[in-house]
């Protein structure tokens, strides 16, 4: 019996560690919107490391919170959908600012509308956004097909639609180009990202990430369509 205790002392102790490392990879940031006299709202995440990298909130998506800030009469009263939306940071500021908000995630997620990219079902197809967002979602060449794939769809199906996304300038920009014209999509605006961030914001962060707003390349539809008749 004393070799019985022994074992279950040293699996309390083992739980007892793990509970304490889950406690240290788990924090809570603190993101704060408003003018230099005073904060309008603040918004509140709980990050975890150890659970999915989607559950940080990393550079490109305060980047991309803070332009919906900064955009906040264009972004009010609008439909807005988010793409990878993880924490969903700037999805959480459209909708403080009056937008009509569905976050979206890869269909493994059930707190939020699953949206795998690529994969055309439902879900898609119910989403009428006029404004798209994703930040950080060109990090993994492999998806990039698949992500302009529905953006593009999205637009398509909503003339006049935008997409807002912010990106480290990584070495995969060449691909980025070849997909945007691949699926018919133009940027018609090119930010440094840092450029949006008040002094105290930028400070907190590094890298080199850009801000782009991506619409459809009706010309380019045009000339496909011509291609096709001919």
């Amino acid at each position: 019996m004393g070799d019985m205790d022994d074992d279950d002392d040293h699996d309390d102790e083992g739980g007892d560690g793990e509970a304490l490392a889950d406690q240290q990879m788990t924090t809570v940031s603190r993101h704060a919107f408003g003018d230099s006299e005073r904060t309008a709202f603040s918004i509140s995440i709980i990050e975890n490391m150890k659970e999915d990298y989607g559950l940080f909130v990393w550079p490109c998506s305060i980047i991309l919170a803070e332009y919906v800030w900064q955009q906040r009469l264009r972004f009010s009263g609008n439909r807005v959908v988010e793409l990878g939306a993880g924490t969903c940071l700037p999805g959480l500021v459209a909708a403080k600012v009056g937008s009509f908000v569905t976050l979206t995630d890869d269909a493994n997620r059930l707190e939020v509308l699953g949206l795998t990219w690529g994969v055309w079902d439902a879900s898609i197809f119910s989403l009428h956004p006029q404004i798209i967002l994703g930040a950080d979602v060109l990090y993994d060449a492999r998806a990039f097909d698949d992500l302009f794939a529905a953006v593009a769809f999205l637009l398509q199906s909503n003339p006049g639609s935008v997409f807002i996304t912010t990106y480290h300038n990584r070495s995969g920009h060449h691909l980025i180009e070849f997909l945007m014209v691949k699926w018919g999509l133009k940027c018609v605006k090119l930010l440094d990202g840092f450029s949006l961030l008040p002094s105290n914001k930028a400070a907190r962060l590094n890298g080199n990430i850009q801000l782009a707003e991506i619409v459809l390349n009706h010309e380019r539809i045009e000339e496909t369509f011509s291609s096709g008749a001919g």
